[in-house]
């Protein structure tokens, strides 16, 4: 069956990653021609693999998205294999232990401790926070700036930016994370409202507490079991349980779709109800 994204030009920055694998294959699915962009190449070219194994069109392509070389011969190769973009999905980002701190509050007695690892607010590295910002702001700001001068007037064509439920509330131990994403779904306002009359739709995606590789430690233990923490994440999600990766397919495909046309600047909560829980 035909589907309103055939032939189109999907470019995912991130790509390699559970979540952004996930939205790269629906598309795919759906008949889009997906360039799979991120970092580690072979990660990429293992989505992409799978996407044409499962009857799409995909390639993989190396590319730095804090490094706008990088990213103009990324939009080479996809112009070369598919012509211009039509939709770009931001998904490159993450966290830095350097910005965390290792407990949720401030406790007079950690500043005298010994213990190894023990991070307070006041140990927190400038180096890890500037990369988490950098990662999670320059690192959407840059791709938008290369692959969107293609986007200008052309029918159809859409930008989502991936933020966080810690845009929303701040997260405890995560100042970094929240505050970049934080600026992700300032810049998503921001840029829906530049391009309002280019043509160009502007959401994102907030997701809430999806199980990755970047955190599963901090929410699992080695036998599956709920860290402190996952539990308490869980009591707090009215729906009881951590996102699957599927969960963000539907949001996105209305997003990027025709029966969205009169909806940008919109920061859309993937979250099991979180952000609507009180706590009480």
């Amino acid at each position: 069956m035909k589907s309103e994204f055939s032939g189109k030009v999907v470019v995912i920055t991130g790509g390699g990653g559970i979540l952004c694998s996930t939205i790269a294959s629906a598309f795919g699915k759906r008949g889009a021609r997906v360039a799979v962009l991120d970092l580690k190449v072979e990660n990429a070219q293992k989505v992409a693999d799978k996407i044409r194994l499962e009857g799409g069109s995909s390639i993989a392509v190396s590319c730095d998205v804090l490094d706008k070389n990088s990213l103009e011969k990324a939009r080479e190769s996809v112009n070369q294999a598919f012509g211009s973009c039509d939709i770009l999905v931001n998904g490159a980002g993450g966290n830095n232990p350097k910005g965390t701190t290792s407990q949720s509050h401030y406790i007079k007695a950690d500043e005298l401790s010994i213990e190894e690892g023990l991070k307070t607010f006041f140990d927190l590295d400038p180096d890890g926070i500037r990369f988490v910002f950098e990662l999670n702001f320059i690192g959407t700001l840059l791709p938008t700036q290369v692959f969107s001068k293609e986007m200008v007037n052309k029918k159809g064509t859409c930008i989502i930016n991936i933020s966080s439920m810690n845009a929303f509330r701040p997260l405890t131990k995560i100042p970094a994370y929240s505050g970049a994403k934080a600026a992700v779904s300032n810049f998503t306002q921001w840029l829906a409202v530049h391009f309002s009359k280019a043509g160009i739709r502007v959401n994102a995606l907030a997701p809430g507490f999806f199980l990755t590789e970047q955190n599963r430690s901090l929410l699992t233990t080695s036998d599956g079991s709920l860290t402190e923490r996952g539990k308490a994440i869980i009591e707090h999600t009215p729906l009881g349980r951590f996102g699957n990766p599927e969960d963000l397919v539907g949001a996105i495909m209305w997003l990027c779709g025709g029966t969205s046309e009169f909806v940008t600047g919109v920061v859309l909560p993937i979250d099991g109800g979180f952000s609507a829980f009180s706590g009480v």
